[in-house]
């Protein structure tokens, strides 16, 4: 046997008014001045300042049997803008007159110094470690952002990350789970991801220089379903913690005077309800990059 893992975590939270970087102790958080905050007591804020958000939309084997469709040769990838991060126990805005918000469980990459042009098997040493996110998406805006995902994953508060980030973490053979009010709804290894993290970030760094702090989302498991305000979703990741947000309804309404509207279509609710829709395997998400099973073999 090998010797154990050594980690270590650190958090990002309020102290005295301003943001301050601690590291934990069991239960309590220790600043670089000695000052000391019980982890039940602080004010969390997301684990490094990213000067971008970088997501996979397929990974896991399950998710990509959920939705019957096939892996291209290559990941693709979204943007989350800086303004959808969130943290530890912030809450989670679902706009007024939107219905499908979804949760995804996800394994966060934090980038620690600058990457470009790296292989995977040097990628590693490019990462500051590791979080726990929540890739919620708002698919009242599927129809006309299905390629982009720009309202539907970017809108604001919908990229909790933390609680906090957790160095010299091996991510495999890693269990992920996530629950809606205490109920288990997605579970899965690390070693049912098709492109590991290692070679997400090798494969990014070829055309993108990556920052320190900046934060690449690695895919979620099959069973994302829609939630609704007052519900409370957990992400639990083995070794790196459980992150919990609450889900509220925004007060002010999506303005109807400019922009597409939220709709309710097929591939909404396709998409929305997953593995649960009478469509599975004949609506897939951005199905022009994942072809459906379905059709391909009926052609």
């Amino acid at each position: 046997m090998g010797a154990p893992q050594t980690t270590t975590e650190y958090r990002r939270i309020l102290l005295g008014g301003a943001p301050v970087r601690v590291r934990r102790e069991d239960d309590e958080l220790v600043a670089p001045d000695g000052r000391r905050v019980a982890i039940a007591d602080a004010v969390h804020l997301a684990p490094s300042i990213p000067s971008k958000i970088i997501a996979v939309h397929l990974n896991y084997a399950s998710r990509t049997e959920e939705f019957m469709t096939t892996l291209p040769a290559a990941p693709t990838y979204f943007h989350k803008p800086i303004t959808a991060l969130n943290s530890h126990e912030g809450d989670i805005v679902r706009p007024k007159g939107c219905k499908w918000l979804n949760y995804e469980g996800e394994i966060v990459i934090v980038i620690g110094r600058t990457c470009r042009t790296v292989s995977p098997a040097d990628a590693g040493d490019y990462i500051a470690g590791y979080s726990v996110g929540n890739d919620f998406g708002l698919h009242d805006f599927r129809d006309t952002d299905a390629g982009s995902m720009l309202r539907v994953k970017g809108s604001d508060t919908l990229g909790p990350v933390g609680p906090g980030l957790v160095e010299g973490w091996d991510f495999h053979g890693k269990t992920i789970r996530t629950y809606v009010n205490g109920e288990l709804k997605q579970e899965d290894s690390t070693d049912n991801m098709e492109w590991d993290m290692h070679y997400l970030v090798a494969d990014l760094a070829r055309t993108i220089t990556l920052e320190p702090g900046d934060m690449i989302f690695s895919g979620t498991p099959a069973n994302s379903r829609p939630v609704h305000p007052g519900d409370v979703v957990e992400v639990e990741v083995e070794g790196l913690g459980r992150l919990r947000n609450r889900i509220i309804e925004g007060p002010t309404p999506i303005r109807s005077d400019v922009g597409a509207q939220p709709t309710e279509s097929e591939e909404v609710v396709s998409t929305a309800l997953g593995g649960d829709w009478e469509f599975r395997g004949i609506r897939t998400p951005s199905r022009d990059l994942y072809p459906s099973r379905i059709q391909e073999q009926d052609a």
